[in-house]
């Protein structure tokens, strides 16, 4: 009944994969390549994440 009131866990998940790739972005840009990569796979562990409640949903 009062579903809408729900948070949608995906959306709270693609900011969070959002900001971590700006931030890798970022680093990269600066010539930091060990935070660029992390950041990279930390995001790609989220972007993992994502797909898992996307293919549950469905």
């Amino acid at each position: 009944m009062f579903g809408f009131l729900k948070a949608d866990p995906v959306k709270k998940l693609r900011k969070s994969y959002d900001q971590k790739s700006t931030d890798a972005m970022l680093a990269q840009r600066k010539g930091d390549i060990k935070t660029y990569s992390m950041l990279t796979a930390e995001a790609d562990v989220i972007w993992k994440e994502i797909e898992k409640l996307e293919s549950v949903e469905k």
